[in-house]
């Protein structure tokens, strides 16, 4: 028997709720029940036209629940109407979808339980002209915000604002099992706490610029530090849940000073705006920041841009409007982010859709406008990724020494914006793709076996590389081959460490070894955190931080287990990872017919994850990401000659993969695609004309054909080519920079 009761009326401002419940004659439920709330009406802000923002309009929302929850449990659709109400009208969004999802989280928070699943249709009321409205159905669950946002349903979600991360659909839900450790540590307060998403302007020119932000965010987590600050009632909780790239930017105001770094990050917190202001300064005074000339040089520098969508101005009511008397008051936002492209351009990277609250314009086009007006020549802001210094010296200590583990910086890359990304000004920098050499110390690489298992033949092997040019060596102790064999945490941490040890007792200089950056080629977070230890300088994961397990899937432990070591490791270290697109065992699983092309496949699929690794509670920081398309890995002799005469389209900002904005944008690029099998199999085709059979070819055979995909790299704007005879394609690689840079 199915029961179904409707109750119009029942609420003020819906025209009825519904439940249906269906039972055997045993009792057992044959489905689900159904509760609804239907055509609930809301009045609020929601369009991106000026004339839209301008007045409040109708938005209708029918919302069901497929609930699990007992007879008798007090499910309060009352209390929910309620809600979903005081969250949508106080919301501001562009678009339809958003106020649908932030319904549904909304819904998800009263409807607790894991299996629960939510439908929410969304009706714009007069929009179009021929139609009763523009409406969007979504349909979620707990997993779906879990995974995609880093906000469980267990937890009370934030006000509405529309610097919350967008919501998109994730596959990987063994995700949703790594998250939710962090959340429970990071949000453990009481469920009616309110938490507030802010953006947080971070910069820095003098000292160790890199190691001092990077204290800065470490300090920033940790509240509780500055329980002085801290008011009865209250709480001090902070978690960074998303961070911009990193880019150094000419002095603005005060020209005759050094470069300043800049970022910016996203909290979430429970700390109210003005205590949160007096945190930054405590920030700044431990990190060393001393009294200087307004825009003047200082080690650290941290201003709050946004507050949810708050309006605040602790000024005079005098002052307000203007720019005068800013010292020692809080204006939020704030007042000169409309004309500092180090300011927008870092809150383009994390919420370029957010909408000023006084402009009522969304970042991407406040970016532009700045831009625009900017005279042709201006200095342009040049991505960098530091890379830090390890082993750690025993006579320096930390830059901070209450946050844990912030290493001195060794170097730092810059990257000059992606050819084909937008919005950029024209610049004068050169492109400059920088070369990896690979050093595999295992017995059964495909190309190189045994060739450098023994340390004297590795350390002359790094030696001579980084003589020919090599700006890093890329130390492997585990084969990526099909078919090879399995080696032990143990057995690899013992290949490498010893080669990574070798390479910085050589000597510094800059003829040989000594100074030359390390990698370590690994997807198990304890050879990681050796081989850092050892000395090297960055991690290159050819699994992305999932593990070799493919298809990835909900009973995915193992790949869980790697997700959570992997980034809290590279979180804890602060070192720089390469984050390569794979499917399990190179040979196999080639197929990307569910996508237009393998271009689409490859920023979906390694898109996810380098989302997942970057947002939410514990994530990597985004200048410390460079992606690599896997070439050669899972992928036909046609797929690879795709991804090479596309790679650059892979990071554009641009490019749209099923209706969404391309996660991968403005990342680094590296490609790696030295002696590969498929070269092979291009060099044994027959020619079309007839005149050339086709030849077999060993790895070692296929220097030419490695030039030719080299060259094309440059050619595409990769910031790194990963080589194994770094002579000669470092002359590859200078005559393609000259050409094409």
């Amino acid at each position: 028997m199915t029961v179904d009761v409707v109750k119009p009326r029942a609420l003020p401002y819906a025209e009825g709720v519904r439940i249906s419940s269906s039972r055997a004659r045993d009792g057992s439920r044959l489905a689900p029940d159904r509760l609804s709330i239907q055509r609930l009406s809301c009045n609020l802000i929601v369009g991106l036209n000026p004339c839209e923002r301008e007045d409040k309009q109708l938005v209708y929302f029918d919302v069901d629940i497929s609930a699990f929850h007992e007879p008798g449990s007090g499910f309060n659709l009352r209390r929910l109407a309620k809600d979903i109400r005081q969250e949508v009208e106080s919301s501001e969004f562009i678009s339809l979808e958003s106020l649908a999802c932030l319904t549904a989280r909304v819904t998800l928070r009263h409807a607790v339980k894991h299996d629960n699943i939510v439908t929410v249709r969304a009706a714009k009321a007069k929009a179009l002209v021929f139609a009763d409205a523009a409406e969007v159905e979504i349909v979620r669950t707990p997993q779906d915000y879990l995974a995609a946002s880093g906000v469980g349903p267990s937890v009370h979600a934030s006000p509405s604002t529309n610097l919350d991360p967008p919501i998109f659909s994730f596959s990987l839900d063994f995700l949703a099992q790594g998250v939710a450790s962090d959340l429970h540590s990071s949000y453990e307060s009481p469920v009616q706490e309110r938490r507030h998403f802010a953006a947080i302007a971070l910069g820095s020119n003098l000292g160790d610029r890199f190691a001092n932000i990077e204290a800065a965010l470490r300090l920033l987590e940790r509240p509780k530090d500055f329980s002085p600050l801290q008011e009865p009632g209250t709480s001090l909780r902070l978690t960074v849940v998303n961070t911009s790239f990193l880019y150094e930017t000419a002095p603005m105001y005060v020209t005759n000073q050094f470069s300043f770094l800049n970022c910016a990050c996203v909290i979430k917190t429970t700390i109210a705006p003005l205590t949160l202001l007096a945190i930054l300064k405590e920030i700044e005074r431990t990190v060393g920041r001393v009294p200087s000339i307004r825009n003047g040089p200082r080690a650290i520098d941290l201003d709050i841009l946004f507050y949810d969508d708050a309006l605040i101005d602790t000024r005079p009511e005098s002052l307000k409007g203007g720019l005068e008397g800013l010292e020692g008051h809080l204006v939020v936002p704030h007042p000169r982010i409309s004309e500092r492209e180090f300011v927008l351009r870092p809150l383009y990277d994390m919420v370029p859709d957010y909408v000023h609250p006084v402009f009522h314009k969304p970042i991407r086009e406040m970016l532009s406008d700045v831009l625009r007006a900017s005279p042709f020549g201006s200095p342009a802001m040049i991505k960098v990724m530091p890379f830090p210094a390890y082993p750690r010296s025993a006579d320096r200590p930390p830059p901070v020494t209450s946050v844990p583990d912030v290493p001195r910086t060794h170097t730092h890359w810059m990257f000059p914006p992606t050819r084909s990304a937008v919005p950029y000004r024209q610049i004068s920098i050169p492109w400059r793709t920088r070369l990896m050499a690979t050093l595999n110390v295992t017995p059964d690489s495909f190309s190189d076996g045994a060739d450098h298992v023994a340390l004297s033949a590795a350390l002359a092997y790094a030696t001579s590389s980084a003589r020919a040019g090599a700006h890093i060596v890329d130390v492997g102790g585990y084969s990526t081959r099909p078919g090879a064999a399995h080696v032990s945490p143990e057995d690899e941490i013992a290949r490498v460490v010893p080669v990574i040890k070798g390479i910085r007792a050589i000597g510094s200089g800059t003829s040989d070894a000594g100074d030359v950056l390390v990698s370590v080629d690994t997807f198990r977070p304890d050879v990681a955190r050796a081989a850092v230890f050892a000395g090297a300088n960055c991690i290159n994961d050819v699994h992305a931080f999932t593990g070799p397990d493919y298809p990835l899937t909900t009973s995915s432990s193992a790949a869980a287990a790697y997700f959570s070591g992997m980034r809290g490791t590279a979180r804890e270290l602060a070192v720089p990872v390469v984050l390569m697109h794979s499917r399990g065992d190179a040979g196999a699983n080639k197929d990307y017919s569910r996508y237009d092309s393998v271009v689409d496949g490859v920023i979906q699929e390694l898109g996810e994850k380098v989302e997942a690794i970057v947002r939410g509670p514990g994530g990597v920081r985004r200048w410390l990401v460079m992606i690599d398309p896997g070439i050669g890995f899972s992928k036909s002799v046609d797929d690879n000659l795709k991804l090479l005469r596309n790679s650059a389209s892979i990071t554009t900002d641009a490019r749209t993969v099923d209706g969404r904005r391309n996660s991968l944008r403005g990342y680094p690029q590296l490609i790696g695609a030295s002696r590969k099998s498929f070269l092979g199999g291009i060099l044994s085709q027959q020619d079309e004309s007839g005149t050339y059979d086709g030849r077999q070819t060993t790895p070692k055979e296929r220097g030419w054909a490695t030039a030719a995909a080299v060259a094309s790299a440059v050619q595409q704007g990769a910031a790194v080519v990963r080589v194994h005879d770094a002579l000669e394609m470092g002359d590859v690689v200078r005559v393609a920079n000259s050409i094409w840079g």
